[in-house]
């Protein structure tokens, strides 16, 4: 029985930190056809998530960015050495934005964001070889953020606002490798957290030494999420007093890291225009996560994770072809912020490079269509997740992660 309740404890703790270990970068088509750069990048109201303090800088009172992306993600598992091999089966993830900003004055911008940085989906098929660890899970985030911008100089402006964050996630998993009920139906835990809120903020700046140069700085604070009543459901657990197992409820808490950003744009001539970024998400906030159980049968846990703050670097370029299309282009290099012996089938990414390109369609001067692409290659990688145990011997579970994603975008952009 101890053995069941530590791996009940450990699927609610994987169940909520798939939400530390993926961060979706879709914020916007604009920036994400150019590597998503964004932070010194003055073109649309996709700055009220890159960097706030550059909509004062928008030549139009009102600007208006929408948009949505639909990911096609494939993860395939191997480990040839006990015959074992598993490929995701995922639906098609959707996350979208929406910016708005309105200049009150020559000084003074504000605006509304509405954007998913978390937001996926990974299924694995039934009863693979790592279905102790993960089945299924399906997590949603949605932030909403007030901004304002404010232009203290000709070169410099700053911009942030409050960060209100809310979610759910759901969670399927196998109890351990071999439990099962009298029919051999495997015995899995699913647990679900709905309507899960937080409170962050943000602040930002922006320098313009020149007409052509600017460099920008965004800080995105750490969100701590708290799931409180959560449900955790069993089923197909055999009739026995080993295994007494009932539906109970969870609180727990997750830290969403901060997030550093610098980035400088340079518009070379009147039709190219450079930009690089520099991101770091400073994820050693998140050593480990605990759970707390309503049921006195289930003791709480403690769940080390050790991550480690991460990087990514990128670059993209724009031109103006002329008065009816902008075409983009751009790579980034992402470093995965999971330690060697904690890769978890329910995060299954490494160290990637991203290649993204798009173009803008204006269709007259107040209405354009921005549409873009986004290839990931996730490096191959020999990984495993050394802190399963039965039987109080741990049982790492480990093998060959190929990963890849394909997402195209498409978007809006209105000004008036």
């Amino acid at each position: 029985m101890k053995k069941l309740l530590f791996l009940t404890v450990f699927a609610l703790a994987t169940a909520v930190t798939y939400a530390g270990g993926y961060r979706v970068s879709l914020q916007g088509q604009r920036a994400l056809a150019m590597g998503h750069t964004g932070v010194a990048v003055v073109n649309s109201a996709e700055l009220g998530f890159f960097n706030p303090s550059g909509l004062v800088y928008l030549e139009n009172r009102l600007n208006v960015s929408a948009g949505v992306s639909a990911v096609f993600s494939d993860v395939v598992f191997q480990n040839d050495e006990f015959g074992q091999m598993a490929r995701t089966d995922s639906p098609v993830g959707t996350p979208f934005y929406l910016y708005a900003s309105y200049k009150i004055n020559d000084w003074l911008t504000l605006g509304l964001s509405a954007y998913t940085p978390y937001g996926s989906t990974v299924e694995w098929e039934d009863d693979w070889a790592g279905s102790h660890l993960v089945n299924n899970i399906d997590l949603q985030a949605i932030y909403i953020q007030p901004v304002a911008s404010v232009k203290l100089s000709r070169y410099f402006s700053v911009g942030g606002g409050p960060i209100f964050v809310t979610g759910g996630v759901n969670f399927n998993r196998n109890l351990n490798r071999t439990l099962t009920d009298l029919e051999g139906n495997r015995s899995n835990v699913t647990v679900d957290a709905t309507g899960v809120s937080a409170w962050g903020w943000s602040g930002s700046m922006m320098f313009t030494p020149t007409e052509r140069l600017r460099v920008g700085f965004n800080y995105r604070s750490e969100i701590i999420l708290e799931a409180e009543g959560g449900e955790a459901t069993f089923s197909n657990i055999p009739n026995s007093p080993l295994t007494p197992f009932q539906n109970t409820t969870f609180d727990a808490g997750l830290p969403l890291p901060a997030e550093v950003s610098v980035g400088l744009s340079y518009q070379l001539m009147d039709k190219w225009l450079f930009a690089f970024d520099y991101n770091q998400t400073l994820w050693s906030a998140y050593n480990s996560l605990d759970i707390d159980f309503a049921d006195p049968s289930i003791p709480d846990s403690e769940n080390i994770r050790n991550y480690k703050n991460s990087s990514i670097y990128r670059f993209g370029m724009q031109y103006d072809a002329n008065d009816m299309f902008t075409l983009r282009a751009g790579y980034y290099f992402d470093e995965s912020p999971v330690q060697a012996g904690y890769f978890a089938p329910e995060t299954p990414r490494n160290d990637s490079h991203g290649f993204t390109g798009g173009l803008s369609l204006n269709v007259n001067e107040r209405f354009a269509i921005d549409a873009s692409f986004l290839y990931i290659r996730f490096d191959e990688v020999d990984a495993s997740y050394d802190f399963y145990f039965e039987d109080d011997q741990a049982v790492p579970f480990g093998g060959t992660y190929k990963s890849s994603a394909f997402i195209p975008g498409l978007g809006v952009t209105y000004k008036l």
